[in-house]
Order: C-alpha cells, then sequence, then structure tokens
C-alpha cells in the first residue's frame, strides 16, 4: 500500500527523513564569532616611465607613489596601506578566550570579534603556532556562550559534519556535509592529520567550528584545495585534539612542541621496494639523516624503512610525521626498520622540534676534478669543500651535465649531488665511475640524491 503524499504534507510530517542541524546551529551558534583584521603592509613604489620635467607626470604621479602627487622621478618610494580580512572563530571559555586560525590574525595590528549579538570587542593574541595553524585569542567578557570540544580521534569516514562561520563575510553562515576521510597529510603541513570533508568552505571560513552530530568542534576549519578561488568540493580541518593541544602550551605562554627525530623521508614505490629487497612497497623510507639528531644517535641512516613506529603500522611516510609530532621530548619511541631487505628493531629517544633548523643551500660548481659516467650519460665533477660546508655533507659528487640516458629517465637533472649509489657512498668522481660500471643490467638500483636543501631517493635501471 502507497504513502499517500499529500496526507504526510498535510500533517506536517517530512517525506524523507534527514539530518536536522537545528539544535546545533541554536544552541552552539551564538559561540561561533567572526574575525576582523587590520595589517599595515608596505608596497614598493614604482618609478614613473617619463622624465621628471615631463607634463605627464601630474596624471601618472599618482599610480608610482610620488610624494603629493608629484613623480618619485628616478626611484621609486615605500608605500604605506592597510589590508583588511574576515575569518571566523569560537569561544572555548566564558571569561573570553577564543580560538580561531593563526593565519587569520597572524601580522594584524588590530583584531576585531563580533558576537551574533552584535557586540565586539578588541583582542589581544596570546599566541599562535604557524605550525599547526592555530592561535588563541582574548576579550574582555565574562558570561560567554561556549562550544563544547568533541574527540577528533573517534571520528570516521561517511559522518556528518557541519560548519559554521564567515564565508566571503556572510556572519553566521551554516554548510553541512559529510567526512570524507580522516588523518589526510597535505604537502606543507605534515605534523597535522587534517581532517577532510566534503562540507562548503570558503574564504572567511578559517578558523571557524566544524561540529558533529552531538554538536561537539572535532576541528577547525582551515584550507580549501581550490583552483578558483572558492569551493570546489574538499575542505581540511586541524583536529580539535591537536589545536587544543596546542591552545593549552599557548595560553601558559610556552613554545608548542613538536616531537621531532631528524630525518628526511619519502614514499617507497615499487621500484624503490625492489630496489631495498623489499617484498612490498610500504613504510617510510629515510633519505637524509640530521647529524647529532634522534635518529642519528639511535644508528638509523639513509636507506631504511620504518615500517613501524611506537605500535603503529607505517604504510607510506605521510603517516610518520604526527605519530612523532605528538610525543613529548624524551619519549622513547620502538622502531620497527627494514635495513637491506632484513627487519630490525630500533629505540629512539625522541626530541624536540628545534626552532630554527640550518638551512641547506645549493653547492658552489667549482669543481677540482670531472669525469663521464657513460652508462649513464652525465657529467659529474667533484665537490669543493665550500660546497660540502654548504650542504653539510662529507662525500658525494655534482652533476653538470646529462643527455638521455637512464639517469634523465629516473629524473637525475644538474644541479644535483649524488650521495650514493646501490647504497654505496660516493666519494669521488673515479668511484662513481667504477661503481657504475659494475652495477648488473636490467635490475633497478636505488640512487640518493641530494636537491636543494633536501635528499631524497631515486631508481635507474641500467639498459641492457
Amino acid at each position: 500500500m502507497g504513502v499517500d503524499a499529500s496526507a504526510v504534507a498535510a500533517s506536517g510530517q517530512d517525506l524523507v527523513a534527514l539530518p536536522d542541524f537545528t539544535p546545533i546551529v541554536k544552541q552552539f551558534g551564538p559561540a561561533v564569532v567572526n574575525i576582523s583584521t587590520t595589517e599595515t603592509k608596505v608596497a614598493r613604489g614604482a618609478a614613473s616611465p617619463f622624465p621628471p620635467n615631463s607634463p605627464l607626470n601630474q596624471f601618472f604621479a599618482p599610480f608610482f607613489g610620488g610624494p603629493g602627487g608629484g613623480a618619485p622621478g628616478a626611484g621609486g618610494q615605500d608605500q604605506k596601506y592597510q589590508v583588511q580580512s574576515l575569518g571566523s572563530g569560537f569561544i572555548v571559555s566564558p571569561d573570553g578566550y577564543i580560538v580561531t586560525a593563526a593565519h587569520v590574525v597572524k601580522g594584524a595590528q588590530k583584531i576585531i570579534v563580533s558576537l551574533t549579538n552584535h557586540q565586539q570587542y578588541v583582542a589581544q593574541l596570546v599566541g599562535l603556532s604557524t605550525r599547526i595553524d592555530v592561535a588563541l585569542l582574548k576579550i574582555d567578557a565574562s558570561n560567554l556562550p561556549t562550544v563544547h570540544l568533541g574527540d577528533s580521534g573517534k571520528l570516521d569516514v561517511g559522518q556528518w559534519v557541519l560548519a559554521v562561520g564567515a564565508p566571503f563575510g556572510f556572519e553566521n553562515s551554516v554548510t553541512q556535509g559529510v567526512i570524507s576521510a580522516v588523518a589526510r597529510p597535505l604537502p606543507d603541513d605534515p605534523y597535522i592529520p587534517f581532517i577532510q570533508t566534503d562540507v562548503p568552505i570558503n574564504p572567511g571560513n578559517s578558523g571557524g567550528p566544524l561540529f558533529n552530530m552531538r554538536g561537539e568542534v572535532v576541528g577547525i576549519n582551515d584550507q580549501i584545495y581550490t583552483n578558483s578561488g572558492g569551493y570546489m568540493g574538499l575542505s581540511f580541518s586541524i583536529p580539535i585534539n591537536i589545536a587544543m593541544d596546542a591552545v593549552k602550551q599557548l595560553k601558559l605562554h610556552q613554545k608548542v612542541h613538536f616531537g621531532w627525530l631528524g630525518v628526511m623521508i619519502q614514499d617507497v614505490s615499487m621500484d624503490l621496494a625492489k630496489s631495498f629487497h623489499m617484498k612490498e612497497p610500504v613504510g617510510a623510507l629515510i633519505s637524509q639523516v640530521v647529524p647529532d639528531g634522534p635518529a642519528a644517535k639511535a644508528g638509523l641512516r639513509p636507506g631504511d624503512v620504518i615500517v613501524s613506529f611506537d605500535g603503529h603500522a607505517i604504510y607510506n611516510s605521510s603517516e610518520l610525521p604526527p605519530l612523532v609530532g605528538s610525543l613529548p621530548a624524551g619519549f622513547v619511541a620502538k622502531l620497527g626498520v627494514i635495513r637491506d631487505g632484513k627487519p630490525m628493531a630500533v629505540k629512539v629517544t625522541v626530541a624536540s622540534l628545534p626552532n630554527d633548523m640550518d638551512g641547506m643551500t645549493a653547492p658552489a660548481t667549482a669543481q677540482v676534478q670531472k669525469g663521464e659516467i657513460k652508462r649513464l650519460n652525465i657529467q659529474v665533477g667533484a665537490l669543493t669543500p665550500e660546497a660540502k660546508q654548504q650542504l653539510h655533507v662529507n662525500t658525494g659528487v655534482l652533476v653538470l651535465g646529462a643527455g638521455v640516458g637512464p639517469a634523465v629517465e629516473a629524473g637525475i637533472r644538474p644541479g644535483d649531488v649524488i650521495l650514493q649509489v646501490a647504497q654505496q657512498t660516493i666519494t669521488s668522481v673515479t668511484e662513481l665511475q667504477k661503481l657504475v660500471a659494475g652495477l648488473p643490467a636490467g635490475q633497478p638500483v636505488p640512487v640518493l640524491i641530494r636537491r636543494g636543501e633536501g635528499s631524497f631517493y631515486l631508481v635507474i635501471t641500467l639498459p641492457h
């Protein structure tokens, strides 16, 4: 027997049962705030293209930063201008503490917080962490409505979530969707396992809360994937557990701590797995070890593959940084490592991420010894002492030129420094020539290179 739609409509009942977000908005919407900031920036003035005595200067000088409407002549002048931006946030305590995204308030000279009751307050920045992209503000108020905090560690793909914020300045806008993925790393934020959703997020939503169906904040809306500047179906939120750990430290005016191993890592491709005698392409491949860092002290070295960390299986390299970053300094972690195709266990004492990591620059191009590696069709030269010092390396040869061949097909290019071939350290051009001459054909060979500030592995397969 069918359902009489007209009768259901007359009774006031819904034909289809869908999530109703009204209770969440009514109860916790007042705890969501709008944030506007003012920042003074400096633009370098351009010189007028006309001679100083040209009558055209009176028309064009305002566009080139001339004083008093006059042209600056041969040189431009710096011009100060104000930039205003909008974002969102949420109140976490009745006495006026507010959480938002760091990029919403970073560099701002003035921060204005607006509540849903139209009250406005000048906020003070308590502290921020650009690495986690979270900031803590304080306004002089009391008895404020607050949100309830949830547990982002209990989220599952497919759960409904709700975002409240000010997209494009439209205050207190509500959008909804589902969780598309959890623990999603992004290239520029390796320490954050983002919550990925299909909730429409746009500029102005940044810093606002992501609610679950219990009305608990489980994330801070932070980024979108876009080619146009607007929403394209992918939104990313900072898990509230990670954000609030940082907030606790900011409230105490402490430096936000991140656990640190002192390694650079990359994914293990199928070719790399074969070259390292692994059965499957899993784990985080160590491509660089910081001297005197925790990993170096534990005996880890380039070519080791971390397949487990403190009981957590590591299937790809992006899973490792959030696990390490969440640990306190001094924590002894047990690592499962594959070295030369054989499993081994290593204990590493986690340290705190240094404020300033030593930068590594490209090496100088002067060489004492040069040579050609015919099987690879590349020209290489020995590194000067100055180049080694810049790169913080003691070995390696510089690629001077590369023609069509196995090296170019693998991704090697001029300016790269070859550190290892087949897990053998390269100390001279002659050594590299001899090593490559003896490599078997048709088998993948790992090659460790340094490019710019980082090191990583490539795979070369020599033709028969």
